[in-house]
């Protein structure tokens, strides 16, 4: 518990100024935690063990990642389907040693970090970008710590035994009962919309897409059978296991044009 508490102050310490100062520095940041995190997910199926795709799957990241004004949607998709071209091809030059699964997983994997990164970078380039930040973070901490509470208090019922055994659903709508009451006071100071309803309605989706994400990572480390995502932060995991919300929070907030 100790080394945990070290290392979230830590992080804290670190991470948040740099949110704070924005442009290029927060940015690098992004691109390093972003590429930690993919390399993370490929160490899971040990396709790091094929250097090339590796590396072309990290150079996917960063053009899904780049939030220059030349680079459009359309110009994004065609990356990607060169990627795929790029995949493809490599299976034919190793003779099927590296697979068409392999390149299926590296291209997922390349959007399911980026997409989130992407859009929390998004975030911050907005108006008002940091109240929109701390917002979103507050419902994801809210509600994995209404969850965990009311999940000890009187959990009784499973969410998904499978995939997570401790999670039940009474801490799951304790979950989004405590981010709603962290959202109706934020809003009272730093107010994210003109209406209140909007805002709790809002912090409901968020708070269960963030659970979902939260889900979404136990299901792959419990099907690629390891405990955490890496070892990077002492006592917390990996990047995915402190991401994995984030990933799935931030896409939804632009998604519904929340945050535009």
């Amino acid at each position: 518990m100790k080394l945990r508490i070290i290392t979230a102050i830590l992080a804290i310490l670190i991470f948040f100024p740099i949110v704070f100062i924005g442009n290029w520095p927060f940015q690098i940041i992004m691109y390093v935690i972003a590429t930690i995190g993919l390399v993370e997910l490929l160490h899971m199926r040990k396709t790091t063990s094929y250097p090339i795709p590796t590396i072309l799957t990290i150079f996917l990241l960063w053009g899904l990642l780049y939030q220059g004004e030349s680079i459009f949607f359309s110009k994004r998709l065609e990356l990607i389907m060169f990627f795929v071209l790029l995949l493809l091809a490599y299976t034919v030059l190793v003779k099927n040693k590296f697979t068409f699964e392999d390149a299926g997983f590296l291209l997922l994997s390349s959007i399911y970090v980026g997409l989130g990164f992407y859009y929390f970078m998004e975030t911050r380039a907005v108006e008002s970008g940091l109240v929109y930040i701390f917002y979103a973070i507050l419902i994801i901490l809210a509600t994995d710590t209404g969850a965990y509470f009311f999940g000890r208090a009187i959990g009784k019922h499973k969410l998904w035994p499978q995939i997570s055994p401790n999670k039940t659903i009474e801490g799951a709508v304790g979950g989004i009962a405590v981010a709603c009451i962290v959202a109706i006071v934020y809003q009272i100071f730093y107010p994210v919309h003109e209406s209140l309803v909007v805002v709790i309605i809002v912090t409901v989706l968020a708070s269960i897409f963030g659970q979902i994400g939260d889900l979404v990572e136990s299901a792959i480390k419990r099907h690629y059978d390891v405990k955490d995502s890496g070892k990077i932060l002492p006592g917390h995991g990996g990047i995915l296991d402190r991401f994995d919300s984030w990933l799935f929070v931030f896409p939804l907030l632009h998604f519904i044009q929340f945050i535009s």
